[in-house]
């Protein structure tokens, strides 16, 4: 029998840590592996168009599945274009590891053609960053990178010579067992025990919660309960804590809406769970706040600090909860629950004025059909700018429903390619990317990676020809909106020239028959809505300093929309507040 060759070693290895699927493009230094995949049937190979889907495919994958996802990119350019995607998934804490092929190992240092240096250049968005200098190193170093993007969430990356790939694997190497799954950190007594005590002494507490609460809405709703507390979110905190929440009180940040801002300003003792929010500016500076994390590098990095505790927030409550005494005044928490309906009726009012007979479309309108019409176990992968909006404001988790975007990076074009790696782990689930025209023309090509493996995904496209986000900055700014506007074609068209189903709406009359039809669709299906580029209202009061910085006031808000089902919720949570 033949001896493995160091591909197939490498591919053995992430088979072994429960690796489905290799997305990426081929190419000479990337082929030894590529045909290592091709020979294995525990692995696919998934060819996309261009490198920078592959990495924000895996980080969706893993972001859905909570498991190890793979990318690779050629040597040079090939992985150079991974780049972005691996920011993403990074920040994102997303478990990626990205194979960087590199150029004959004899001439690393030499000038070489489409010579980089893939363990510099990816550093700064990885955990562990290396290049394989042996194939008796191989094993040892992949199963650590392994370990690191498994272990601390976040982008591993491994460089593998061309040739290397090639050679002989050793007879006699290490493969140890491998860390697939993270441990619960639970923090010391001490911590708890101040963390109780500064509950105690406080009179109103507001919590504030991110993605770091994911799995943990029981308790979070426990906790609240207990210490009759508010509950506000940021964008990565919404489909954890928002549902099933009799004590919502909004969002905050740039996108934010109801009461949150006010709820966190308006307390003495602000908790912070699972946040790593970036708005500083949106906190307050003069209440005492305590952070729960289980990063200990996020804790007080966006906020003086009173108390940091290192722990997962779910096992911190359950050490927690018991140990507080159980608040009996509601006045904070129903004044909060009052002002959040409140605020949440106003903008309404706004939405509600003849928007489903608005031409061009109100993006809300679509946002608000799109939440309604889509399955309940929907997976929406949402583009960067306005989407985040709509996606904030309309679209209702219900503790089935995931919500994936680029929320903590920020890049452009990151819906499409997300929805091909969350559709992979399962063709049978509802993937809704809600694309804007800026970001989907962006990675427009990658739609054809649809087509070629039939992925049902339903590409909803806003399209206002515009970079809506950019002009309102802009104009907030004082300066005229230049650059911003897009020369589109006929999307629907496009996409049916490909082989797709493809249908343009105009008039609001006919968008929820579009949708129906497109969801029932089994394949890959467009939907180009033609939305209002004018759909934005800019408050009467708000500086340049506040949108470059994102902080506004509490009494405003960026965008005079509506706010979908939302208003439902607020108003079924009053039903708590005792009426004077």
């Amino acid at each position: 029998m033949a001896r493995r060759n160091v591909a197939e070693q490498f591919v053995d290895i992430l088979v072994r840590a429960g690796v489905q699927r290799l997305y990426g493009v081929v190419g000479d230094s990337l082929n030894p592996v590529v045909d290592a995949v091709r020979r294995n049937s525990a692995i696919d190979w998934i060819q996309v168009r261009h490198e920078e889907v592959a990495a924000f495919a895996a980080g969706a994958e893993a972001q859905i599945s909570g498991k190890l996802a793979a990318c690779a990119g050629s040597c040079g350019p090939g992985n150079l274009h991974l780049i972005n995607g691996l920011y993403d998934a990074h920040r994102s804490m997303a478990p990626v590891l990205a194979l960087a092929s590199h150029i004959p190992s004899s001439e690393i240092g030499l000038g070489y053609f489409q010579e980089t240096h893939p363990d510099q250049l990816f550093r700064e968005c990885s955990h562990y960053c290396e290049l394989i200098s042996s194939p008796q190193q191989m094993p040892r170093l992949l199963q650590t990178a392994i370990q690191h993007a498994v272990g601390r969430g976040g982008v591993s990356v491994v460089s593998l010579p061309g040739d290397l790939a090639g050679r002989p694997a050793p007879e006699k190497s290490i493969e140890h067992a491998l860390v697939t799954t993270r441990p619960t950190v639970r923090p010391g007594d001490s911590e708890i025990d101040r963390l109780a005590r500064m509950i105690d002494d406080a009179d109103r507490v507001t919590l504030f919660c991110g993605s770091g609460t994911a799995g943990a809405h029981a308790e979070v709703m426990q906790f609240a309960e207990r210490i009759k507390s508010p509950v506000g979110h940021a964008l990565r905190g919404k489909e954890w804590i928002q549902y099933d929440n009799p004590y919502d009180v909004g969002m905050s940040g740039l996108l934010g809406y109801g009461a949150a801002y006010e709820a966190t300003h308006g307390c003495d003792l602000l908790i912070l769970l699972g946040t790593d929010f970036p708005y500083n500016a949106f906190l307050p500076d003069d209440v005492k706040i305590a952070q729960v994390d289980v990063r200990p590098e996020h804790l007080g990095r966006r906020s003086k600090l009173d108390l940091a505790v290192w722990g997962d927030v779910r096992e911190t409550l359950r050490c927690l909860t018991p140990r507080v005494r159980a608040k009996t005044d509601r006045r904070f928490l129903d004044k909060m629950l009052k002002k959040h309906a409140d605020a949440l009726e106003g903008v309404v009012r706004a939405y509600t004025r003849r928007v489903d007979k608005h031409v061009p479309i109100h993006p809300e309108y679509v946002a608000a059909v799109l939440d309604e019409l889509a399955d309940e176990d929907a997976v929406f992968t949402v583009d960067t700018g306005m989407c985040n909006v709509w996606a904030a404001r309309y679209i209702s988790p219900n503790g089935r429903r995931r919500i994936i975007g680029s929320f903590s990076h920020g890049s452009m074009a990151n819906a499409l390619p997300q929805a091909i790696g969350a559709q992979f782990i399962d063709r049978g689930r509802q993937i809704v990317s809600m694309s804007g025209d800026g970001g989907f023309t962006m990675l427009m090509g990658d739609f054809l990676t649809l087509v070629q493996y039939d992925l049902p995904v339903k590409v909803v496209l806003f399209n206002n020809s515009s970079l809506s986000m950019v002009e309102l900055e802009m104009l907030v700014a004082g300066l005229p909106s230049f650059g911003t506007t897009n020369h589109n074609p006929d999307f629907a068209a496009i996409a049916r020239a490909a082989g797709a189903y493809g249908v343009r709406v105009e008039k609001p009359k006919h968008l929820a028959g579009a949708l129906k039809d497109a969801f029932k669709h089994d394949g890959p299906a467009l939907v180009d809505v033609v939305t209002d580029p004018n759909a934005l209202s800019i408050p009467p009061k708000i500086s340049a300093d506040m949108v470059t910085g994102f902080a506004l006031s509490a009494s405003r808000i960026v965008l005079d929309g509506g706010v979908g089902r939302m208003v439902q919720m607020a108003r079924s949570n009053l039903r708590n507040v005792p009426r004077p």
